[in-house]
């Protein structure tokens, strides 16, 4: 059966509850047919993260809309000088991160960030190095993947990598592969195994593009 709108509300605020950095009251939960709502206001970005990432976690979530807003206190606001210097930083110090091919633009406290890397896990770093610092409101992460290989991408390597995860049922997922991209298409049972999906096939060498065509079961087993 279908988790009614109720349990699922329930299910979402709890999942809420559990993350150290939030608190029940500042995050409210609408749920309709599986697609859950998030409102409410809190004063970091890493907050409204952890809220969109908890609810994705909860079985019977089939899309999550955020209308969380950020906003600061007179003492927590930031310069955005004072944030593109802390986030030049934390990219220097981080060697993961090709620092260098990237180009940051800071306005009232929305980040956007540009550029090219080599990896997926380089964008990923990027994004969980500055989503942490203090002042910022949003953070667009529109770094771009192309590696030094134009090769086309092992099918074969990416299906067998789905099927030593543990939490993916990759039966039900198809991989298509054009070059140095790759399409995703079949069902999943919950947003968490499409984002799982996703982060495996980026993890392939050569792939510049993953589109992500998996659907949600909304049965609950």
């Amino acid at each position: 059966m279908m988790k009614d709108n109720e349990k699922l509300q329930s299910d979402v605020e709890e999942a809420i509850k559990w993350e150290p950095l939030l608190k029940a009251a500042e995050i409210g939960v609408i749920a309709q047919d599986g697609i859950v709502t998030l409102t409410g206001t809190v004063d970091s970005y890493a907050k409204k993260r952890g809220a969109e990432h908890a609810a994705k976690t909860v079985a019977g979530v089939l899309a999550v809309i955020e209308k969380i807003e950020v906003k600061f206190g007179s003492m927590d606001q930031q310069p955005d000088l004072q944030i593109a210097t802390e986030i030049l930083k934390v990219l220097k110090s981080n060697p993961e991160i090709p620092e260098r091919s990237l180009q940051v633009k800071v306005e009232h406290g929305w980040v956007t960030i540009e550029g090219i890397v080599q990896w997926n896990t380089q964008k990923a770093a990027v994004q969980k190095s500055v989503e942490i610092l203090s002042g910022i409101k949003n953070v667009a992460n529109n770094i771009q993947v192309k590696s030094d290989t134009s090769d086309e991408v092992e099918k074969s390597a990416i299906e067998n990598a789905l099927i030593r995860n543990w939490a993916i049922d990759d039966k039900g997922i198809k991989v298509d592969v054009a070059g140095n991209r790759i399409t995703l298409s079949g069902m999943v049972h919950s947003i968490f195994q499409k984002d799982e999906a996703e982060r495996i096939a980026w993890n392939a060498p050569g792939v510049w593009n993953v589109h992500n065509e998996l659907l949600i079961d909304y049965l609950i087993f």
